[in-house]
């Protein structure tokens, strides 16, 4: 039963992390990788613009010429279903990594 309990603290520690850590990004440009299902893998360039409780939001750059906006949680960064770069103005990216 300890165990359990324990589990369910690291990972509530590590998704306050993950937070925090984006928390000092909103408006950052960034890349983003998520599973798409069925071995698709969506790449696409954004902006950082909002981060809430359980989801961050990202404004994807546009296509087409409209702006799509989606959010994911945590749990999804954590568990690397989604990844984050961070664009640098050289054009290079860093891969998201948070600080403990």
């Amino acid at each position: 039963m300890w165990r359990g309990k324990r589990w369910c603290v690291l990972a509530r520690n590590a998704l306050h992390e993950i937070k925090k850590s984006l928390d000092g990004l909103v408006g950052e440009r960034v890349l983003l990788r998520a599973n798409g299902g069925r071995r698709k893998t969506i790449e696409r360039f954004g902006v950082l613009e909002e981060t809430y409780p359980s989801v961050f939001v990202v404004k994807l750059d546009p296509p087409d010429g409209s702006f799509e906006r989606v959010s994911y949680s945590y749990a999804d960064v954590l568990t690397e279903t989604v990844e984050l770069m961070l664009c640098r103005e050289d054009g290079n990216t860093t891969k998201f990594v948070v600080e403990h």
